[in-house]
């Protein structure tokens, strides 16, 4: 189980451009269960599923699956005739080709390009001589598209060896690491791009007709959530703790399960870039996020779920991730 919340700060972007096509912001979170009020709140993340419904019905309402970030519309449909292009490639390599040469004929602001060097592949957005391309988010959400499409076809995520962004962050470290599943990421680069292993450019496509089926149902939430086999520590202790809420683990005991010493594991999920605090109030707070979203369950039970034996102790905790309460959260849903 991997991080299942998105920071407040790209539920703002996705809705950056609605008010100029005449929509209502508020009226879009409110329909898709998102409390308006935590847009005020800096520290406020919301679940990934409202986070997806969010941007899909945004794109839907604006008629652009740009979100108003290029010069030219993109309108709802794009996204599946690429799918359909690229399906029947036979490797990684042959896919981004398609993937890249289908958003070159709409003269995108980020048109991405592939190129293949020796030992190195990039996938490389050529944003020169367009100012408005360079929006931090446009940007972002074209690489982790591409990053996340690319893992989907061969059914793993595909290892980076660099994303290079040619701007400041705009958001905290913690979003760029999920964004990115933990690949290194540097920033003011003369580029935006994914840097891969050209080896894996010969990685079999081993999707299908039937499979692009089921993921053009919701590719946005998919693409967020897709979670393979993973060997990473982070993601073992996730798993472990995620089992056992009602009876949380300490660390020496997970290093048990995972039979190696409490000290060797600390440092590997230093090496990863988290703690095992940090692991555990993901956990709680992703499972207290989930629960709130569904009718019927008090915020007494949903406390006990989410691993707190008072609920004083939930409602502390929870207000601390997102800002408000577990009331309020709930109230404007």
């Amino acid at each position: 189980m991997r991080d299942l919340s998105i920071s407040v700060h790209f539920v703002r972007a996705a809705l950056r451009h609605a008010v100029a096509q005449g929509l209502d912001p508020a009226t879009l979170l409110r329909e898709n269960r998102i409390p308006p009020r935590l847009l005020r709140e800096d520290g406020a993340r919301i679940s990934i599923e409202r986070y997806a419904d969010l941007q899909v019905a945004t794109m839907l309402a604006m008629g652009d699956e740009s979100l108003g970030y290029s010069r030219r519309r993109l309108p709802p449909g794009c996204w599946a005739m690429m799918c359909h292009a690229v399906i029947g490639s036979e490797t990684l390599g042959q896919a981004l080709h398609r993937y890249c040469r289908f958003f070159q004929l709409f003269d995108s602001d980020v048109g991405p390009e592939l190129s293949i060097c020796q030992d190195t592949a990039r996938v490389r957005l050529n944003t020169a001589g367009n100012n408005n391309a360079f929006d931090p988010f446009l940007v972002e959400t074209a690489l982790f598209n591409t990053h996340r499409f690319a893992s989907w076809l061969v059914q793993e995520h595909l290892p980076l060896q660099s994303v290079q962004l040619a701007f400041a962050p705009v958001a905290a470290a913690v979003d760029y690491r999920h964004m990115f599943l933990a690949n290194p990421v540097e920033f003011e680069q003369p580029h935006s791009q994914l840097i891969f292993s050209s080896a894996l450019m010969d990685k079999p496509v081993v999707q299908n007709e039937a499979s692009l089926r089921h993921f053009l149902r919701h590719p946005v939430l998919i693409m967020l959530t897709q979670n393979y086999q993973s060997s990473s520590w982070t993601s073992r202790v996730r798993h472990i703790v995620s089992r056992r809420l009602l009876d949380i683990p300490e660390l020496n005991d997970v290093a048990q399960d995972l039979e190696i010493h409490p000290q060797t594991l600390r440092r590997r999920l230093s090496s990863e870039g988290t703690t095992f605090k940090d692991i555990k109030n993901q956990v709680r707070r992703d499972t207290a996020l989930h629960f709130l979203g569904k009718h019927g369950l008090s915020i007494e039970e949903i406390a006990h779920r989410s691993g707190f034996s008072e609920s004083s102790a939930f409602i502390r905790a929870f207000k601390g991730w997102t800002g408000v309460t577990p009331y309020s959260y709930r109230k404007g849903l």
